[in-house]
């Protein structure tokens, strides 16, 4: 079950496994690792926003906006929900256990990088 930590809610694998399969648009779920680490594996679907591509973007995200964030290990993420929040986003929450608790189907590749357009994350 989930916990808080600084103010994030932290989702365990199965929380996030529940709300990936329900297939909505929301949350937006998005990947803050480096490409390398993304093209080795990632969760189908999920759009790649490296960590330190963030604040060139942060003022396009939508605010009123619910974001799961994803990395390796859930440290990386925490900080960049940490970074939302700090920047008027209150619905963030983080993948505790990141990608290396994630048991469940990847995908290999550059699938889908956000890049230079913010509305890759809303499907728009």
């Amino acid at each position: 079950m989930g916990y808080d930590l600084e103010g994030i809610e932290q989702l365990e694998k199965s929380e996030i496994k529940n709300i990936y399969d329900e297939k909505t648009s929301t949350p937006v779920f998005i990947d803050v690792r480096e490409p390398s680490e993304y093209v080795e594996g990632h969760i189908p679907g999920v759009p790649l926003l490296p960590m330190n591509q963030v604040p060139e973007v942060i003022d396009e995200l939508k605010k009123d906006q619910e974001y799961v964030l994803i990395c390796r290990s859930g440290n990386r993420s925490q900080h960049t929900a940490l970074y939302f929040k700090d920047n008027g986003i209150e619905n963030v929450k983080n993948f505790a256990g990141g990608m290396l608790a994630w048991d469940e189907e990847v995908t290999t590749g550059m699938e889908n990088p956000v890049e230079d357009d913010i509305s890759k994350l809303y499907n728009e």
